[in-house]
């Protein structure tokens, strides 16, 4: 007999269930599954993105952004354009429309679909019913002249095949989008599936999720990848990436590139995640964020206190007033509630955590450290954790499946009639399985509309370029709008309207879960 428990949070938490964590734009290796039912195209973006008001004729900065199709020379400092000319078509007669905006990105939109369901975001089977501010100075190597050798990518699994899906080695290659270029730079940030972009000296990666390394492979050939020791391993062990092409930066140190200093700071995001802090000899300071989940300690990195952003590239996957989740330490203390409660009453329980290739970690690390269990992975999962050189998690690793209760497996594999299967192969110890799901649950790793707001608030940059839920007009200026309230607030109010919001979101999670 199946029994199904859905141990998401009471709806007092938010106005309805939180989306899938990226919300299908931050698609993982291992991600087969999201909330809600979503049609989505052979890129594994969404067919038709939310949202067909008309646009406002307003105009703003973010309407502008947009206009200007793939030419970004109109939005540089006025020095920069007089010295630099565009290569690219520029566009700005017209009005960006939705399908326009997928091919600027360099996807080819297909008839074919296919459709992702979702199922609780925990399950119960059971048979029986029941900083430094040190200085490097970083020169690019010789990468023009390394030949590489072509390879035929495994499709064995599914992961591969989604892996291969977002490489981009089966598509023609079209224009960066000019939103992926820092300006004032010879610099791209997760621009790999768009091949060799002209007039690029270096190519930035904030972290090792595939809608950002997308285009990375053994026949990378088009020039230095700077990111973190992390990333850069992972690249290099995940990918087959020539390592001479892999130039990692430490994080809270400043390096100088081509005459611009880049820092890494922590991205709160997944681990090697990086916020990416590009400071020019002009004096214009831009912060790229990736992904990331802001919070209070952010607000302690000397870099942004001592220096004003110019211009923030926001991840913007929350950036709406119903996106109000708790806090990271009180969805893990929920989950971890969950767990003992349910092994109290049956004990001879199989607890299973669905995690992408990296990201989530902390969920089952958080149920082992609880339980005094150690965690079994794949020997493909453990070598990229080991990778992570976390003597934290990789001292609790095992091999052997039946030597814990613990088991992490990738999130396609959270489905009703897989995970019957799975527990059959441990008949002779567990009788039941409990799965998380760390999608359903609120648990997420990127900022809420809240958090965005604070660290906004905090940062006070000139101009904000959302980077995510910018499929039409109406979602950017609605986000357009939240920055211009955020930024107009007065700063003697600020703090009290801090405080009253953190209160009551400290007030709602107190009640996470059944007493």
């Amino acid at each position: 007999m199946a029994l199904s428990t859905d141990a998401s949070p009471p709806p007092s938490l938010g106005e309805e269930p939180l989306p899938h964590d990226g919300d299908g734009y931050d698609l993982n290796d291992d991600d087969g599954a999201s909330i809600g039912v979503v049609s989505l195209d052979d890129e594994g973006f969404p067919s038709q993105l939310p949202g067909s008001e008309t646009p406002s004729k307003k105009s703003s900065f973010t309407a502008d952004f947009y206009r200007c199709g793939t030419d970004w020379s109109s939005l540089m400092l006025q020095d920069d354009k007089n010295n630099r000319h565009s290569d690219l078509e520029r566009d700005s007669g017209k009005k960006m429309k939705q399908a326009n905006l997928f091919q600027i990105w360099g996807f080819k939109r297909s008839d074919a679909v296919g459709l992702v369901e979702s199922g609780p975001s925990l399950r119960v089977y059971s048979d029986k019913g029941g900083s430094s501010s040190e200085r490097k100075i970083v020169k690019p190597g010789n990468w023009g002249s390394i030949s590489r050798d072509g390879g035929k990518e495994s499709e064995n699994t599914k992961s591969l095949r989604k892996r291969k899906r977002f490489s981009g080695e089966n598509r023609a290659t079209h224009s960066c989008p000019f939103y992926k270029k820092i300006p004032g730079t010879t610099f791209t940030v997760d621009a790999f599936r768009y091949g060799s972009v002209e007039g690029c000296s270096a190519y930035f990666l904030s972290h090792f999720h595939c809608d950002h390394y997308g285009g990375l492979s053994k026949k990378w050939s088009h020039g230095p990848i700077y990111c973190s020791p992390l990333t850069g391993r992972l690249v290099q062990m995940c990918l087959s990436v020539n390592p001479l092409y892999i130039h990692p930066l430490e994080f809270n140190t400043e390096h100088v590139i081509d005459g611009v200093k880049v820092t890494f700071l922590e991205a709160n995001h997944c681990p090697g995640a990086a916020l990416i802090h590009f400071s020019l000899p002009n004096d214009q300071r831009y912060l790229h964020t990736g992904d990331f989940r802001a919070c209070k300690p952010m607000q302690a990195y000397s870099l942004l206190i001592n220096q004003r952003v110019n211009v923030l590239y926001l991840d913007t996957t929350y950036c709406n007033p119903k996106y109000r989740f708790p806090s990271k330490e009180d969805v893990l203390n929920y989950v971890v509630k969950i767990t003992k409660n349910h092994l109290k009453i049956h004990q001879k329980t199989l607890v299973v955590v669905g995690a992408y290739s990296i990201g989530k970690e902390c969920v089952y690390l958080a149920i082992s450290k609880a339980l005094g269990v150690k965690i079994y992975a794949n020997a493909s999962r453990r070598r990229i954790l080991q990778a992570f050189d976390w003597s934290d998690l990789s001292d609790r690793l095992c091999t052997i499946g039946m030597s814990t209760l613990l088991h992490v497996l990738p999130m396609s594999s959270l489905r009703p009639e897989t995970l019957k299967d799975y527990l059959k192969t441990y008949k002779d110890q567990f009788t039941a399985v409990l799965a998380f799901r760390p999608t359903g649950v609120p648990y997420s790793e990127h900022s809420s509309y809240t958090e965005l707001r604070d660290f906004v608030q905090f940062l006070r940059p000139d101009k904000i370029i959302p980077t995510v839920n910018v499929g039409n007009a109406a979602n950017r200026e609605k986000m357009q709008s939240y920055f211009r309230d955020w930024l107009s607030l007065s700063s003697v109010v600020l703090p009290i309207c801090w405080l009253q919001c953190r209160a009551f979101i400290n007030f709602m999670t107190t009640k996470v879960g059944p007493e």
